[in-house]
């Protein structure tokens, strides 16, 4: 048994929607969240500098004594989970594009899958979709600006809407029946999303998945909290933290969450 708080980082608010899940899944378990907002977007940066900045995230969630880190960002995994694994003793998770359960559940052979131009570049999506996807059809939208409007608190939004109706359309003109989020930001854009395509489709959210694989490593490695650890929960912005703040207050209002939660300003 192991007391130590979980890491878990992203670009900005997006990995919420992983805290959010693992929070839920493991209640017992402190959690340390960071948002690299000084560097949002990761998207459309070389894989060179998403490394550096993956790598000043870890050692930040090392100075905390974290026993575990999640990569809860899809660019940053695909850049850099390969690295951080080589460089570092600790465990991590990573993101893992939801191509299988979409492939699993489409009843057309048509998937649609929303992400950042990271993401699906990387050879972890390739991999992904060349195993489990390849009898279907798979329709891919780089979500430009997405990620921008989240950060910037903007998820319910008529700009949202506007802009999903571009990404999202084109998708159910090909009659898909599955639109896999490869992001984390996106989850916050559901919403927003099912405003567009009512019923008809399935909006696949990968972040129960990778909180599910982070209780299993957890578990394996003996690193689980006991059933009376009182947890504590931190959130670190090294930009504005003001929407980070509003966003952590809403998802701890609409989970019933008890444990004491600080949000702070860092300079890494």
């Amino acid at each position: 048994m192991n007391q130590q708080p979980i890491g878990i980082f992203d670009s900005g608010v997006g990995g919420l929607s992983v805290w959010q899940t693992t929070v839920r899944l493991l209640p017992h378990e402190s959690v340390i969240y960071l948002a690299d907002t000084r560097n949002c977007p990761y998207g459309p940066q070389p894989v060179e500098a998403i490394i550096g900045h993956c790598q000043r995230n870890v050692e930040f969630l090392l100075s905390k004594n974290c026993k575990l880190i999640v990569v809860a960002c899809n660019t940053a995994t695909a850049a850099a989970i390969e690295v951080l694994r080589q460089t570092y003793e600790i465990p991590f998770v990573g993101m893992e594009p939801a191509v299988k359960p979409a492939a699993m559940f489409s009843k057309t052979g048509k998937i649609g899958v929303l992400a950042t131009q990271g993401t699906l570049n990387g050879q972890l999506f390739k991999n992904t979709s060349e195993k489990y996807a390849r009898h279907l059809e798979v329709f891919v939208q780089i979500g430009h600006g997405l990620v921008e409007l989240v950060e910037n608190g903007k998820t319910d939004s008529e700009e949202a809407i506007v802009m999903l109706r571009k990404y999202v359309e084109p998708m159910l003109r090909q009659q898909v029946d599955q639109i896999v989020l490869g992001c984390t930001h996106y989850p916050f854009l559901i919403g927003a999303i099912k405003k567009i395509t009512g019923d008809s489709v399935s909006i696949v959210n990968p972040a129960e998945a990778v909180s599910r694989q982070t209780k299993r490593l957890l578990d394996q490695k003996n690193l689980l909290s006991t059933t009376n650890n009182q947890p504590y929960y931190q959130f670190y912005a090294n930009g504005d933290a003001r929407v980070m703040h509003k966003m952590v207050g809403q998802i701890i209002t609409e989970n019933s969450i008890n444990a004491n939660f600080e949000v702070f300003s860092t300079h890494i």
